[in-house]
């Protein structure tokens, strides 16, 4: 399975609805920054996403141009899976298979993120990430897409980890940030990566180089969260999907599904 066979199989109406019918009706933009009590880190995030009947779509981007999502609206699924913008066409695909195979119906488990801060729901967040990926005391993990949550709690099980980041920089803990995933793969048994790397175009060689090494992949994803169960069983172990509204947008309960097989 490629990102391309998929989308050929969506425009073939082939798992689910004539997507010639399926018109966006909602089309908008999420700019965050964020700093956890107690963290010695902030970030940002902009998120593109739209909405498909039932379903929101989303993709992570480092810029966007306004007009470009608003434009999406009254467009069928079909005619954005040509659209110039990987974003768009990722958020897309996105929401197309959320309305499709709902999360609530596909997903092996589906997981409620309780109420809390920003930290307190980031820490339970990852650590549901980490239980699916069940890595042994000694395991070293590629965490390529630096989460200082998930670090922490690969920290408290005992695995080691190479964390990667096209942004580079530090972790939490002052641990250099690596560019280059590919020499970072080299002696891990674990890839754990976000679901950024479906928009930002790193997804399929990441998964080519661990298919080769024979080291299995699992990813925690936001951006293409209805788009990355279907790889499961061509590299990809698991996937931990979060739809919007992410964690970081409200204070109350979210939820989180796990696919441990792909969507039937």
């Amino acid at each position: 399975m490629t990102l391309a066979e998929l989308a050929e199989l969506v425009r073939g109406g082939g798992l689910g609805p004539d997507p010639a019918s399926c018109a966006v009706s909602v089309g908008f933009t999420t700019r965050q920054g964020a700093r956890h009590a107690t963290r010695g880190q902030s970030y940002r995030n902009t998120v593109v996403s739209l909405r498909v009947e039932d379903a929101v779509g989303s993709c992570a981007v480092e810029h966007v141009v306004d007009d470009d999502v608003h434009g999406c609206v009254g467009s069928t699924v079909l005619e954005l899976l040509d659209h110039p913008s990987p974003a768009i066409r990722t958020a897309a695909l996105d929401a197309y298979l959320a309305h499709a195979r709902p999360h609530h119906l596909s997903a092996t488990k589906s997981i409620s993120v309780g109420p809390g801060s920003s930290l307190a729901k980031s820490l339970a967040r990852a650590e549901a990430v980490i239980d699916l990926l069940d890595p042994a005391p000694g395991d070293r993990v590629l965490v390529v897409g630096v989460v200082n949550s998930l670090l922490h709690h690969l920290r408290e099980r005992g695995a080691t980890y190479v964390a990667c980041d096209l942004k580079g920089g530090r972790t939490e803990w002052d641990e250099p940030v690596t560019t280059e995933a590919e020499s970072a793969l080299d002696g891990c048994t674990l890839v754990l990566a976000s679901g950024m790397t479906v928009g930002n175009g790193t997804f399929e060689p990441l998964l080519r180089l661990a298919v080769a090494a024979g080291t299995p992949m699992v990813l925690f994803a936001q951006t293409a969260a209805a788009v990355l169960p279907w790889f499961i069983g061509s590299g990809v172990r698991a996937v931990s999907a979060e739809p919007y509204p992410f964690f970081w947008l409200d204070g109350g309960p979210t939820t989180i599904h796990h696919y441990t097989e792909r969507p039937s």
